[in-house]
């Protein structure tokens, strides 16, 4: 047996990726071993946490009705069910957005006590926001060129500013959210500001980015008792313009794994991904994102909980690496 034997999977989230949260969480919970642990799955949603399901060991998934739901009780981090009351060991966070990615939910389980899948608070606070994430890591790592702009800002000027100082296409980017919501290729500064306040409509900091032109690749790496180590990268081929929300979840990209790049390139992307794993202080299973361009690698973001389900990037990693998924969340487990 482990350190742990109650985990409690907790998805959902207060923003637009909830619902790829929720496929993520429960291919996790399906995933952890039934033969150590009890999984209990947690839908939280705007401060309301519900047990929507939970699996004992070596029985039977167990789901509850919507209105007939178990609460969590947040003192304790413990739910009553089936007439037991239940104390959390152990969470794994597959929440993506707020507030599982901006530490807000993890500030919650260190200050109970409990241990968890993620980055801490302070290194997923870093790491969701864009701006300031790449702000942290620049003197480790290439960046391309961008501009922040604030909610209120005067957006004419902003953009007169942006024609000045970046080249075109540039990328329009909230600067905390994933799986491209609020992102738009801008091509021609005429249309910077209407993409910018589409932006604005998942968060008041915009980040614009000068677009990098090379191969989309990205990688992982995770804590596995002893040493960091990295998955094998994947390279992302788009059918559109970029990897957005269409290509990723609609089946018009191919993600290449491992991908086809020379030895040196796969071991910088791999030495520097667990180069910024550290630095940062990540902790659990954490994807970064690259261009390699002809003047080398540039940087784009962190997904501190990055997408788990059958067909995201990160188990299409771990199935490359040689193993299996149950095997692969049980190290996080003993590992976080």
């Amino acid at each position: 047996m482990g350190k742990y034997k109650s985990i409690a999977v907790i998805y959902g989230s207060d923003s637009s990726e909830w619902e790829v949260s929720c496929r993520s969480g429960e291919y996790v919970a399906n995933s952890i071993d039934d033969r150590e642990f009890d999984v209990y799955e947690i839908f939280a949603r705007f401060g309301k946490w519900q047990l929507v399901a939970c699996r004992r060991i070596n029985s039977m998934r167990v789901t509850f009705p919507e209105g007939a739901r178990p609460d969590v009780d947040k003192s304790d981090f413990s739910v009553n069910v089936l007439g037991q009351k239940v104390k959390f060991d152990y969470a794994y966070v597959v929440q993506h957005g707020a507030p599982g990615e901006t530490g807000q939910l993890q500030g919650y389980l260190e200050m109970l006590g409990i241990p968890f899948s993620s980055c801490g608070s302070y290194a997923s606070m870093i790491a969701f926001n864009k701006y300031a994430c790449k702000s942290y890591v620049r003197d480790l790592v290439k960046c391309a060129p961008d501009l922040l702009v604030r909610q209120g800002e005067d957006l004419d000027a902003f953009v007169q500013k942006a024609s000045a100082e970046l080249r075109f296409p540039v990328f329009v980017k909230p600067t905390q959210g994933g799986s491209s919501f609020g992102v738009t290729r801008v091509g021609d500064p005429s249309d910077l500001a209407g993409a910018v306040q589409f932006a604005f409509t998942e968060g008041p900091m915009v980040l614009v980015e000068q677009g990098v032109t090379g191969r989309e690749l990205t990688c992982a790496a995770y804590f596995d008792g002893t040493e960091v180590r990295a998955l094998p990268p994947i390279e992302i081929v788009s059918d559109n313009e970029y990897f957005d929300y269409d290509a990723k979840y609609n089946g018009h990209s191919r993600e290449i794994c491992p991908a086809p790049i020379d030895a040196a390139l796969t071991a910088e992307l791999q030495q520097t991904t667990c180069r910024l794993y550290s630095f940062i202080g990540c902790k659990g299973v954490v994807r970064m994102d690259y261009i390699a361009a002809a003047d080398g690698l540039y940087f784009l973001e962190v997904n501190t909980i990055p997408g788990m389900t059958s067909a995201s990037l990160v188990p299409k990693m771990i199935r490359t690496a040689g193993f299996g998924i149950t095997e692969f969340l049980t190290c996080i487990i003993d590992n976080t």
